[in-house]
């Protein structure tokens, strides 16, 4: 048993005092501590991010011995294990946290994702975490997944602080053909060199075509004429499931297709990163390196991840969907070979590496994120007391109300925060059950040992103390009600300072079948923006929905038949 699944157990028992980062209840005040003096490398370092995608807690190694990882056990083994680290639940709000260092409250981004026919992105007048590492004098390059908005020419990643870019724009494509397609009739190709559509590169297995790239930059650089940042921004392990057969075959004996495959896939990571750190020590970075591990949110159980024994998934503001896997590699920790449990969030990478590589953030106003190094590297405590995982006032449901939020919050609304050792969930966090990995191929297996929630007395407000009970399975509100009041009113103070949602509808104009048969750009530069601001409500999301007798049987019956299915590919 793992320590988190054994805490999961003991915590059933147990539900300690809160800490609170040496403060009692002075929670109104600003999240943050004193700054502690730590030393820093003297040489600009390189600095090379890996983020995975939909990669679930139990998805490597060091959490669970069916997942075959031996570089990132190696790799988080001699450097840092971050064990209470947290993304978003969703692609494009980790990328965006990651990129500008702010909650998605303050850069419009609160709802979903952008999908591919929206003309929306990252808010141009941000500067970005590569920005700002150019203005220190590095190197940067991006290699794959973007999925911030592409509408106009301002949007793409050269754009955006990137010197050279390749990858695709979208949020999921094709891994060898890199089509994409927005519902099941929308398609085009998306594959991208610099601004420029990159037809001829098409048929590689992209994990193995981008780490190509990531090599190639490496043997052109010279490592101590200009430090570099490279973003590898990996589509594995996104669906389709489509590894080579060859990766498949080690795991011949797991029973569950979809899980087999997907397992291939983290091997296919695993060997990513092998080469790329092969390649750092071969042309002489990685001694003057740092090299960050993360996965952008949690995995989809029944399309083979899994978080458990967290709880929910993807999509989900449960710790299965937002309590990432996180490492720090790197010889220059003063302190490494451990496992940290100091509270990290994906915005805390943007001022922690631009004062790594010696720029300012003074001039970053607003940024949510806090400066890591002397956590990572010295084991100081965290300057992070609290984490805002999101507002979302576009997902609402009707069994809130401003009566279960104390007169101070409208319950309605998708919130969660975290702070100290509570944790708060406001409307609908999300498919919320316990799903155990999905190794056996039979119908019970897959099925009836799956942990249900459906015996839980729907309502809209819970608590649970994340420190003793990280599985969420004691819910704490109505006993709890002084605790739940106060981070209702961190919700509060928060939500004055968000910014209106930006989330337009599709525009036709984006159809890749007028556009050379590509995603690509379809606004002109000198088109105004304000045509294209504001807030789209979807047709009938407001309506009361006709309650029908069999709609979750059907559901349960097309899922059941997928699955066996999918079984006996």
């Amino acid at each position: 048993m793992s320590g988190l699944a054994g805490l999961c157990v003991r915590a059933v028992c147990w539900f300690g005092l809160v800490r609170l980062g040496g403060g009692s209840w002075a929670w109104l005040k600003p999240n943050q501590v004193d700054e502690v003096p730590v030393k820093r490398p003297q040489r600009p370092p390189h600095i090379i991010f890996i983020l995975t995608d939909d990669q679930g807690y139990s998805d490597i190694g060091y959490h669970s011995a069916e997942i075959r990882t031996p570089t990132l056990d190696r790799l988080s083994a001699d450097g840092v294990r971050l064990e209470n680290y947290y993304v978003q639940p969703l692609c494009t709000p980790s990328r965006s946290q990651l990129i500008t260092g702010r909650y998605q409250i303050h850069t419009g981004l609160q709802h979903s994702i952008i999908r591919p026919r929206q003309p929306s992105c990252l808010p141009r007048n941000l500067v970005t975490l590569p920005q700002r590492l150019q203005e220190a004098g590095y190197s940067t390059h991006m290699v794959g997944k973007w999925h911030l908005g592409f509408y106009r020419k301002d949007c793409l990643p050269t754009r955006r602080g990137f010197h050279s870019y390749f990858g695709s724009l979208t949020g999921s494509v094709d891994y060898y053909t890199y089509g994409s397609c927005d519902g099941k009739s929308l398609c085009g190709f998306d594959l991208h060199d610099g601004e420029s559509v990159a037809w001829g590169r098409a048929g590689k297995y992209s994990t193995h075509l981008y780490t190509q790239r990531v090599r190639k930059i490496l043997a052109s650089h010279h490592p101590d004429q200009q430090p570099l940042f490279i973003f590898v921004s990996l589509q594995a392990v996104h669906t389709p499931l489509k590894p080579p057969k060859s990766y498949i075959y080690p795991y011949r004996s797991m029973g569950n297709v979809p899980r087999r495959k997907y397992a291939a896939m983290v091997s296919i990571v695993d060997e990513a990163v092998h080469n790329i750190t092969y390649a750092l020590r071969k042309y002489g970075y990685y001694r003057n390196s740092v090299i960050i591990f993360s996965s952008d949110n949690g995995a989809q159980p029944f399309t083979g991840g899994s978080n458990w024994p967290l709880r929910g998934r993807k999509g989900t503001y449960w710790e299965g969907g937002i309590r990432a896997v996180g490492f720090v590699h790197s010889p220059l920790l003063r302190h490494k070979r451990r496992v940290s449990k100091a509270l990290l969030h994906i915005t805390d990478w943007y001022p922690t590496l631009v004062r790594l590589a010696g720029g300012n953030v003074s001039q970053d106003q607003g940024l949510d994120g806090y400066d890591i190094w002397p956590v990572l590297s010295e084991n100081k405590e965290s300057p992070r007391l609290e984490i805002l995982h999101n507002i979302d006032p576009l997902n609402r449901q009707g069994l809130g109300s401003w009566q279960a939020g104390q007169g101070l919050w409208d319950t309605t609304v998708q919130a969660a925060i975290r702070v100290g050792d509570w944790k708060l969930l406001t409307g609908d966090p999300g498919h919320g059950d316990w799903v155990p990995p999905q190794v056996l191929t039979s119908f019970p297996g897959g099925w009836w040992n799956l942990e249900r929630g459906t015996g839980e007395v729907k309502k809209s407000v819970w608590l649970f103390n994340i420190t003793a009970d990280p599985c969420e399975r004691n819910d704490l509100a109505d006993q709890r009600p002084g605790v739940v009041r106060k981070l209702l009113a961190r919700l509060v103070s928060y939500n004055h300072t968000a910014i209106p949602v930006c989330y337009p509808p599709d525009d036709p104009r984006a159809n890749p079948n007028v556009n050379g048969g590509a995603w690509v750009p379809w606004v002109d530069e000198e088109e105004q923006e304000g045509k294209w601001s504001g807030v789209y409500y979807k047709r009938g999301r407001n309506r009361k929905r006709k309650k029908c007798r069999f709609c979750k049987i059907r559901s349960f019956f097309k899922k059941l038949n997928w699955r066996i299915m999918s079984n006996r590919i």
